[in-house]
């Protein structure tokens, strides 16, 4: 029986390019995979002819002899399309490669001799003034760095560590149970790929050591709390000159004594004379700026009224704005009194009415007929 055009087998054209057929291969291999079909006989000759077609068209040469002379290419000389050429076992690790290598996160011959070194937090914090103007801050931070001795190979004399015997650089090595491959990390090289055969003296083989760094990080202006802020290659040092980790900055706001915030905008409570508020005046308030501002006063201000200073606030760290800030002032009650005093307040009562107190009057106004309703 003829053998059926490898092309015609996944379904592309002749001149598709490596992505296209990875990408017809990977959907025909997972719908004829014998674990996913496993009473059906012709699922699994299919998974082996999807395999062969795309063991000859994913390599260039073969692919190239295959365009020129068909399956002749191969007859008699133990290629692909012979019994004793094609290995199934042999396809079926690399359709595990191409089906899962991807999602997680390695490829054939990817791995780099070493592991990833690992991110690091450190928590800062700032006050609001810090936080409004910006600065530049030192941080010490206890991490792993780079041997200087081997140069973060491991090896005396910064040589390169060997490639490992077992793996063969893969990091991985395999075991054939019927159609099932079963893969695991190496164990001579714990999924390095690369074993030190002559340890450095200084860092015991792993190519690191413990040691404090001192770092300047650069506050913007307007940052909020809980802020983050990623300091890329300078976490953990790989192993064996694997890439280093991040550092992430997480930022925490001190609380004020004078200032609240929210978000953009800055909340300062203060407190006024009644006379101030009964009459009017003017009031001398700080800002986050470290200037002073004039605040007008209304004869007849109440408590809890807020002023408004545009621009004032926060800035924001997208942009040259800023926030406003917020004067809740509130009226206080005068104490500790002089006789005088008491006697003044005391004529100012007989000869108040219901215009020089609006609010109580109308509220106990509410209660009498309150009362009255009750009795009827």
């Amino acid at each position: 029986m003829a053998k059926r055009d490898y092309y015609e087998i996944l379904g592309v054209k002749r001149g598709s390019n490596a992505d296209e057929l990875k990408s017809a291969y990977r959907k025909l291999a997972m719908k004829h995979h014998p674990d996913r079909n496993p009473d059906d006989e012709k699922a699994e000759q299919k998974f082996r002819e999807v395999s062969e077609a795309y063991q000859v068209l994913s390599d260039d040469e073969k692919r190239t002899a295959y365009d020129q002379f068909g399956h002749a290419a191969f007859e008699g000389g133990g290629g692909p399309g012979s019994s004793a050429g094609f290995d199934f076992h042999s396809t079926f690790a690399d359709v595990f490669d191409d089906l899962f290598g991807d999602f997680m996160g390695r490829g054939r011959g990817g791995r780099t001799g070493g592991h990833r070194g690992a991110d690091l937090r450190y928590n800062l914090s700032i006050t609001l003034e810090e936080a409004f103007q910006g600065k530049q801050a030192k941080v010490r931070v206890p991490t792993s760095v780079a041997c200087d001795a081997c140069r973060g190979t491991g090896s005396n004399g910064g040589a390169q560590p060997s490639l490992c015997s077992t793996c063969r650089g893969g990091g991985k090595v395999r075991a054939q149970q019927g159609f099932f491959t079963i893969e695991r990390t190496c164990p001579a090289c714990h999924g390095a790929g690369r074993v030190v055969t002559d340890p450095c003296t200084e860092c015991g083989g792993s190519g690191r050591l413990q040691k404090e760094k001192v770092l300047s990080v650069r506050i913007p202006a307007g940052v909020e709390d809980g802020t983050r802020i990623r300091l890329a290659g300078e976490g953990e040092a790989g192993l064996r000159g694997a890439p280093p980790g991040d550092l992430y900055i997480f930022l925490s706001i001190k609380s004020h004594r004078l200032f609240q915030r929210d978000g953009a905008n800055i909340y300062c409570r203060v407190p006024i004379p009644m006379a101030t508020a009964a009459l009017g005046g003017t009031i001398e308030v700080p800002t986050l700026g470290g200037t002073r501002t004039r605040v007008t006063i209304p004869a007849g201000t109440q408590s809890n009224h807020q002023f408004r200073l545009k621009g004032k606030g926060m800035p924001l760290m997208r942009g040259s704005r800023h926030g406003d800030m917020q004067i809740q002032v509130n009226v206080e009650t005068p104490v500790n009194l002089t006789k005088k005093q008491k006697e003044l307040l005391d004529e100012f009562r007989q000869a108040g009415s219901a215009k020089t107190s609006p609010e109580s009057e109308g509220f106990f106004t509410k209660v009498k007929e309150f009362w009255e309703d009750l009795k009827d």
